[in-house]
């Protein structure tokens, strides 16, 4: 986790699933806390996300309170799964940081 320009940007890699949803959930808490302007979770080197991780991104938005999260560079497999399951609908996707932070 990093701040670039009063955002937080989160460097997320492997998969997104509930065996560390909770380490996720723990993590955003983390950032919200800071009240950063906003949120940017860094997805390049996601492989794979569940429905349980969906519902953490879901959870985090629910209590952002002024901040916004940004998600950054997902790949296809990502992409799709943030379509299909609507979620793209509700938090802006980026097609990288750089783009995000200029948002």
């Amino acid at each position: 986790m990093e701040t670039v320009d009063g955002s937080v940007v989160m460097h997320l890699g492997g998969e997104l699933d509930l065996y560390n949803a909770e380490e996720l959930r723990t993590a955003l808490q983390d950032a919200l806390g800071r009240e950063p302007e906003r949120i940017i979770l860094e997805m390049s080197h996601v492989e794979f996300v569940d429905s349980t991780a969906l519902g953490v991104l879901i959870e985090a938005r629910s209590k952002l309170g002024r901040s916004t999260l940004l998600l950054a560079a997902p790949q296809l497999g990502t992409r799709r799964t943030l379509q299909v399951s609507g979620l793209d609908r509700h938090l802006p996707v980026h097609d990288s940081v750089d783009d995000a932070l200029g948002a």
